[in-house]
């Protein structure tokens, strides 16, 4: 697909949003001036730049599937449902983390081999609700050693220990927050992304640290949000 004109590349993704504007209730008088000018500015910024990393993965799905255009994207109901509502997710944040887990979301909304409707649906929702320590928690669960081997932290051999450390040592932003960790991971069991249990303090071999704690479910997702297909 070959490189759009700045105008042209929203142009590519708008038959996709547009029918968000008619969602958005309006308020009227010195409320609606206001909103405007403290938030239509920022809104608006964030507004192109997502449409602009639409365009990107629009362009993705065109090279990786033979056959596929924007086009096609425009008549796959499942696809136009996740865009919207991912849209929508977008420009509610502002962390990296979440617009990179709404990428792919959507890249793998349009591949043919995409999981089926109900689980992207609920995957969407995830994304929606949980924050990026949530995502970090969760890939760090499902591999300690690969999280360490991909940020380029040392693994120490942990010889015995327990998941805390683990977490601690992969997560710094959690260091001696116990109670924030422990919250996150009740979080995730509840929406089985992780297995049960109270693992996190129990002390263990140093294999057992490591080991993977993610449900199939929870490998679903993590795929799903990945930028990788």
């Amino acid at each position: 697909m070959e490189k759009l004109p700045e105008k042209a590349t929203g142009d590519t993704v708008h038959a996709i949003v547009k029918s968000i504007a008619s969602a958005v209730p309006t308020a009227g008088g010195p409320l609606s001036v206001l909103l405007e000018t403290l938030f239509a500015p920022p809104i608006e910024r964030r507004r192109e730049k997502w449409f602009k990393q639409l365009a990107e993965v629009v362009s993705q799905l065109e090279q990786r599937v033979e056959g596929l255009s924007a086009e096609n994207l425009s008549q796959n109901e499942l696809f136009i449902t996740i865009a919207i509502q991912a849209t929508t997710i977008a420009l509610r944040n502002h962390q990296d983390e979440k617009i990179s887990a709404l990428r792919g979301a959507i890249l793998h909304a349009g591949l043919p081999d995409g999981p089926d409707e109900q689980l992207q649906l609920m995957f969407l929702q995830f994304v929606d609700e949980l924050t990026p320590l949530h995502i970090a928690m969760l890939a760090i669960l499902n591999g300690p050693v690969r999280w360490m081997e991909q940020h380029q932290m040392q693994y120490p051999g942990w010889g015995m220990g327990s998941v805390s450390a683990v977490v601690e040592h992969c997560l710094p932003v959690v260091r001696g927050r116990r109670e924030v960790y422990e919250q996150i991971v009740r979080d995730l069991q509840a929406r089985g992304l992780i297995h049960q249990g109270q693992f996190l303090n129990v002390n263990m071999t140093g294999n057992g640290m490591v080991e993977s704690r993610t449900t199939e479910i929870g490998k679903a997702f993590i795929a799903y949000v990945s930028e990788e297909a």
